[in-house]
């Protein structure tokens, strides 16, 4: 089977790789640089699975600038555009909707099925509205960096249609994975879209509380990490997303929350605004955390730098550079990689020990082991050193 896959974002490249096992894949990208990587065997994203897969050798898969050479003659077009890098609080679903045409332009035949995330009710409201019914939604559910290793073991597959062409896309997912105990279920396309939508809602939901937790630890000069992993030891709490950060590790946590409030606004709720609200109120709790040590020079430990797929948890860390700088502090960012002078506005040090010398106070999303040394001189609400 011929099938394309538009996007090389974090969950396209996975799909790709997946269905590139057993079948031939064409990859459609607009950035070159991606494009390039992926036909030279390498990952233009942080993911240890895509790296190993694609340096195999061993795929039936290839990637293009150009749309009409993908999409011709494809069965089965995945399309994947990844997130908008603008923190909008709603999601943009004009690239969905702008592949869907051109698909329809180029191979009118082609079944699109559509692995981004999206709100409520978009797909049936696509389908309306172009006319076409050959769109099915098939929610990913990945963790950030492990997109490929989350497509090959997928503890449930999802598929957005009642029938049996609906049956038939799932035999394909479980057919390219690696384990046969997949939990498969065929619904509509709004109680899909709503499966994926409230799974997000739900993680932001634990991100908030131990973000939160931590918070209250600080002000009351709690051991939050004692207190985090006694909680872990009950079944009912686990211990999986427990490491507190500086907030949302990207626009994808808020999005998903404002949808939520958009989409089913005239329902009683509190809990979706909640979520939001709390995101804030961390970010600025820490701020005035660090402001508290009077700081002259705050050095930022790589707020560029993340697992580099398409949500980076240094998101949060930037927001708290920006708040820092409005409140007159010289800020200094660390960056070994960069060729740039500058990040975020903000002067660039490339030298670790002139970085660590010339900062009074260096703010960090993890403890890496180059700051393991410097003690109290780091402020970071990573409590497991886990990244």
């Amino acid at each position: 089977m011929k099938i394309a896959v538009a996007g090389l974002g974090a969950v396209g490249l996975a799909n790709a790789i997946l269905l590139a096992r057993l079948h031939e894949v064409i990859a459609v990208d607009p950035r070159p640089g991606r494009v390039a990587l992926v036909n030279r065997g390498r990952t233009p994203i942080d993911d240890p699975e895509c790296a190993e897969y694609l340096a195999s050798g061993m795929l039936n898969l290839r990637a293009t600038l150009h749309d009409t050479e993908a999409f011709s003659g494809a069965e089965v077009v995945i399309i994947a555009p990844p997130p908008a890098e603008a923190e909008t609080e709603r999601f943009d679903t004009a690239p969905i909707e702008a592949l869907v045409e051109r698909v329809r332009a180029i191979n009118p035949h082609a079944l699109m099925v559509i692995r981004a995330t999206v709100p409520v009710g978009f797909t049936a409201a696509l389908i309306e509205k172009t006319g076409c019914r050959r769109i099915v939604v098939v929610p990913d559910f990945h963790r950030e960096g492990r997109a490929l290793y989350d497509n090959l073991y997928p503890a449930r597959l999802i598929v957005g249609e009642v029938s049996a062409r609906g049956a038939t896309l799932a035999d394909l997912f479980r057919g390219a994975a690696l384990t046969r105990e997949i939990a498969t279920r065929l619904t509509d396309a709004t109680e899909a879209e709503a499966i994926k939508i409230f799974t997000a809602s739900y993680l932001a939901l634990r991100m908030s509380f131990f973000n939160e937790l931590d918070t209250i630890a600080l002000a009351a000069d709690l051991n939050a990490r004692e207190v985090i992993e006694t909680l872990g030891g009950d079944p009912l709490v686990g211990r999986h997303d427990d490491n507190p950060g500086f907030g949302f590790g990207g626009p994808f946590p808020a999005r998903v929350s404002h949808e939520m409030l958009e989409t089913f606004g005239d329902v009683p709720q509190h809990m979706m605004r909640a979520i939001v609200e709390g995101d804030e109120a961390r970010k600025e709790a820490l701020t005035q955390a660090i402001l508290s040590r009077r700081p002259r020079c705050v050095g930022i430990h790589r707020p560029i730098a993340g697992r580099g797929g398409d949500e980076n948890p240094e998101t949060a860390l930037r927001e708290i550079l920006v708040r820092l700088a409005s409140c007159g502090i010289d800020l200094v960012v660390y960056e070994p990689g960069s060729t740039a002078t500058e990040a975020c506005g903000y002067r660039i040090e490339t030298d670790f020990g002139r970085f660590a010398a010339g900062c009074d106070l260096i703010v960090a999303n993890a403890m890496t082991p180059d700051l393991a040394g410097l003690g109290p001189k780091v402020f970071t609400r990573d409590r497991f050193s886990r990244g």
